[in-house]
């Protein structure tokens, strides 16, 4: 499967540790297209449906219509991670 960046997939962020994003969610894929060609790794952001949380300088908001999410949600941007392309 091809993944580009921009792409949002439903990943399991689980195990996590302290105040981590966990379970399956959608997330950002943010890693470059090379990076996404080559590597067995995969760098995304996690999304939450979550709007009221406490809007920080790192949370972009998305749009359920023209995102194909079920709901309005943010994108996490100070919750980066690396995970298995298999997630």
């Amino acid at each position: 499967m091809r993944i580009y960046k921009g792409d949002i997939f439903y990943a399991d962020l689980t195990p996590v540790v302290g105040c981590e994003q966990g379970g399956i969610r959608p997330v950002l894929i943010i890693q470059n297209d090379i990076g996404n060609r080559y590597s067995p790794t995969v760098i995304v952001a996690a999304i939450t449906s979550r709007t009221e949380k406490n809007h920080l300088p790192t949370h972009i908001q998305l749009c359920s219509q023209q995102y194909g999410l079920r709901q309005n949600s943010l994108v996490l941007l100070e919750q980066v991670r690396t995970i298995d392309r298999s997630r």
